[in-house]
């Protein structure tokens, strides 16, 4: 099966979760540049959601060979992405699930090749 729907939902979710992890890296530097310790606990938040982007970019290439595998990793990068930057990773995150659902539960079409 070609599995181009959840390759494309997994591309798109991860780009989009690519540019809320730049908007949280970007609030969390405005935020440790005015808090007194100089340090912001988003920035670190942003750059695990940046890896778990890209987990969800190279997850959408791998559901198009092993499914079950890149549906998983798709999933797994989808709850990490919610659990650093939440609020930012909404939008990503539905589509990145949607993607990983489809590739763990879809079925490969039967072929009958029966010639009569």
């Amino acid at each position: 099966m070609k599995r181009t729907t959840e390759f494309v939902l997994g591309l798109i979710g991860g780009i989009f979760g690519f540019f809320g992890a730049m908007f949280a890296l970007a609030f969390g530097g405005i935020d440790a540049a005015f808090s007194d310790s100089g340090t912001s606990e988003i920035t670190g938040l942003g750059w695990a959601a940046m890896l778990f982007s890209i987990l969800a970019i190279v997850s959408s290439v791998i559901v198009k060979k092993k499914a079950k595998l890149g549906g998983i990793l798709l999933l797994v990068s989808a709850v990490g992405g919610i659990i650093s930057i939440s609020m930012f990773f909404i939008l990503p995150a539905v589509l990145i699930i949607i993607a990983g659902c489809m590739g763990v539960f879809r079925k490969e079409p039967v072929v009958n090749n029966t010639t009569v």
